[in-house]
């Protein structure tokens, strides 16, 4: 059996801390890394702030009176006395980004409680889903998704009075729940009635997680403490945060940068590299509540932010939306990293050659897998072109073929992940579990492979592979082909049923706004471009990754929090279409 691994170390991580005891008391960080002695004297003084507020400028220090620390300790205080929260007690947190989101986090887990994100985007049905599966006894909403939260909250029988809101700048009280702010004056005048729990951080559950998937409804990913620090030891390994190992304008993530908290806090890409990674390396984090393009361009140059962590969507936007030869990206932006869903050659070009200074590469990782498993080598400014990256330190990876056996270098198959970050299970769900989380292994249900190099490369997600006459086509290929056309913004490719080929190949298409309009105006305009879009991929690909099924024109491709296109939605339109179209 061939497994594949680094050959850098990972060092020995406490197991007896919790997650705030790490990242907030723990003054350790930057020796358990291997920093030098300056180094870690500069870890331990963090003179810059750990927030910045978008919205309004204001600066949150670690500890400073009255910010993170005393913040955290004041709101556990607070739910303790009121709420009664306590060790295994699950709170759910919808909402945008914030910048108290990581305080209620941090009091929850001071508590022993657990958090559970979800999308402040739902409908009431599908928050109600969440707090019933995972047996949340506490909402803390913004302010934006009041009313969905109450009704949910009505519908699962939580009382009114166990939902509370966080507060905005500028934005006066209209309801008369609690707010954040109000229960950390009411626990920061109170004498502390919490005893702080001690954990076996490898076992003890910090978030129920809910992973995305392709089919049926989420699943709640169980995820104990170890497994975030875990991780952020891992990514720190790599990318050799704290080390001279280069000069300092060369080093990718260095403390004192600022970076864009953009991904939402809910999602584990957003939590652990965004939250908790980039915190830990001592980088200031500007919150941004809601993703707006032009506004994110905004927050770039006036904030000087040096790091992007974002999905592909973003990044086709960087790439293609007009207004950026507004801004001066090449000065102030250092380091692009991409995660979620796999970037295409041309897209990955195009970002090069728009911010040719920074380092820029992809990564990959689960919810499963708590995150990253993978992420382009530090020893190179730019990670070859859809390429994962290389495991990183800890983590082991198997690739199964088809025919049951594991493959070697360069072939494809399956991918199957251990890592001490690996989360424990999927919450109260046996069956899900015994196909998933197999003896320590996660099985990702991604087609990938190792090249020599030992670099992963993520081909696609095996249940969108298409087989078209046999052949196999990876959608994201086709993606990024068409994202090279000049009048296309956005695009998603399924495969849809054909009686000669099995399956053919379909293209949902944003136009860009120009010629959106055209084809409103002109006659004819609509049919011409399909097929210059079906000639653009017929010119660069073989002949059976041709758009045999056609082009279709949407207002807009369907993604999940996380970036991921949601290709079952277009799938079953796709169905649609066939089924109009034979009729005709």
């Amino acid at each position: 059996m061939t497994v594949f691994q680094t050959s850098v170390t990972l060092p020995s991580i406490p197991a007896h801390l919790s997650i705030p005891q790490f990242f907030l008391d723990y003054q350790d960080g930057a020796e358990l890394v291997g920093a030098s002695k300056e180094r870690q004297d500069r870890f331990k003084a963090n003179k810059q702030p750990w927030l910045i507020e978008d919205d309004t400028g204001r600066k949150i220090w670690v500890d400073e009176v009255r910010t993170l620390k005393t913040r955290t300790v004041g709101l556990a205080n607070a739910l303790h006395i009121k709420y009664n929260i306590g060790f295994d007690d699950v709170v759910l947190v919808f909402s945008r980004n914030h910048v108290d989101y990581p305080v209620a986090i941090w009091a929850t887990h001071r508590l022993g409680g657990i958090i559970s994100g979800a999308n402040p985007d739902f409908a009431s049905n599908e928050l109600e889903y969440q707090l019933q599966s995972s047996g949340a006894s506490l909402i803390i909403v913004h302010p934006e998704a009041l009313q969905t939260a109450l009704s949910a909250a009505k519908a699962v029988g939580l009382p009114k009075e166990r939902v509370i809101v966080f507060d905005l700048p500028r934005r006066k009280k209209d309801h008369s729940l609690s707010t954040v702010n109000e229960l950390v004056e009411l626990g920061s005048s109170r004498k502390v009635a919490f005893v702080e729990p001690q954990v076996d951080a490898k076992t003890k559950l910090a978030f129920l997680s809910y992973s995305s998937g392709t089919t049926g409804k989420p699943k709640a990913v169980a995820i104990p403490h170890f497994s975030v620090i875990t991780n952020v030891i891992q990514f720190a390994v790599h990318h050799k945060v704290f080390l001279d190992y280069a000069s300092w304008d060369d080093q990718r993530f260095r403390e004192g940068d600022v970076a864009i908290a953009v991904l939402p806090f809910y999602h584990i890409y957003g939590l652990v590299l965004v939250l908790h990674f980039l915190l830990f390396s001592r980088i200031s984090l500007v919150v941004v509540p809601r993703f707006n393009f032009v506004q994110m361009l905004d927050s770039i140059q006036k904030y000087k932010i040096g790091h992007l962590m974002l999905v592909p969507p973003q990044i086709v936007l960087l790439c293609k939306h007009p207004a950026v030869k507004n801004y001066d990206l090449k000065s102030v932006v250092r380091s692009v990293m991409v995660g979620a869903a796999p970037l295409s050659n041309e897209v990955n070009q195009q970002i090069i050659s728009l911010l040719p200074n920074a380092h820029i590469g992809q990564g990959y990782g689960m919810t499963e897998t708590c995150t990253a498993s993978s992420c382009w080598s530090i020893e190179t400014k730019r990670g070859p072109a859809g390429c994962a990256g290389q495991l990183m330190p800890g983590i082991r990876v198997r690739v199964l073929k088809p025919d049951g056996t594991y493959a070697g270098y360069d072939e494809p198959g399956e991918l199957f992940v251990y890592s001490p970050s690996n989360a424990l299970a999927y919450y109260k769900n046996e069956q899900a579990t015994k196909e998933t989380f197999i003896d320590g292994w996660v099985r990702t249900g991604d087609e990938g492979k190792i090249d020599r190099n030992n670099n992963l490369w993520v081909l696609d997600r095996i249940k969108e592979i298409m087989k078209v006459r046999g052949f196999q086509v990876a959608p994201a290929e086709l993606e990024g082909c068409i994202l090279n056309h000049p009048d296309v913004s956005d695009t998603c490719v399924v495969g849809v049923p054909d009686d000669y080929s099995g399956e053919v190949p379909m293209a949902f298409v944003v136009l860009s706004a120009d010629i959106a309009k055209r084809v409103e105006s002109e006659p004819g305009a609509a049919n011409a471009i399909k097929e210059s879009i079906k000639k653009h991929v017929a010119d660069n690909k073989i002949h059976y990754k041709r758009l045999a099924g056609g082009v279709e024109f949407v207002d807009i491709i369907p993604k999940n929090p996380s970036g991921k296109l949601l290709r079952r939605v277009l799938r079953e339109k796709a169905k649609e279409i066939r089924k109009v179209k034979a009729k005709l």
